[in-house]
């Protein structure tokens, strides 16, 4: 049995879910959100829990049963309290700036490179070198996260560039013994 799967999913006040075959639709505080799963996988409500069931142990239903529940899962906590992923800018000179809802950054390019956020989405600059990522579906605001990143990835040699909070990049040594230029003779 999965262990993933079998966990029960605690449906905090003031959200309501709303089970279909197929779909699994869920709406809070926060926003709405709907989760397309495989009919065969059975989602029942007991009270204030969710729970998730597989017809059989075949190889695809034992798949599906983690995946599924997991997803629910994310959909329930993110209109319960939404998802938030920090970016910090690491540079001379790197910055960030909000213009209207649009993500404004100079970071080293000759023009400022401009992010228009998906709906759902939000961003916030707390401090011109840190970036918030906010929104209700876990996976868009992951993806909108690392589509950020991906415009200046951390360099390896310096560490400059957009990185996640906290995230740890292992610099490579640089040349070692240059002697200015001027070769041995």
């Amino acid at each position: 049995m999965s262990r993933i799967g079998r966990q029960p999913i605690a449906v905090p006040g003031g959200v309501t879910a709303t089970i279909e075959k197929g779909l699994f639709k869920v709406k809070g505080p926060k926003g709405e959100l709907s989760v397309p799963h495989n009919p065969a996988i059975e989602i029942s409500q007991d009270g204030d829990a969710l729970n998730v069931t597989r017809p059989s142990d075949r190889q695809d239903h034992r798949a599906l049963h983690g995946l599924t529940r997991t997803l629910v899962a994310n959909a329930v906590k993110g209109v319960a309290d939404g998802f938030t992923i920090n970016l910090e800018l690491r540079g001379v000179g790197y910055r960030a700036k909000l213009t209207g809802k649009a993500l404004e950054m100079t970071i080293g390019y000759s023009h400022p490179v401009i992010i228009e956020p998906p709906a759902g989405v939000s961003f916030a600059v707390p401090e011109p070198t840190k970036i918030d990522v906010t929104g209700i579906d876990k996976q868009l605001v992951g993806q909108v996260a690392a589509n950020v990143r991906k415009v200046r990835k951390p360099d390896a040699y310096h560490g400059k560039g957009v990185r996640f909070l906290g995230e740890k990049i292992a610099l490579k040594a640089g040349k070692a013994g240059a002697t200015g230029g001027k070769g041995k003779k």
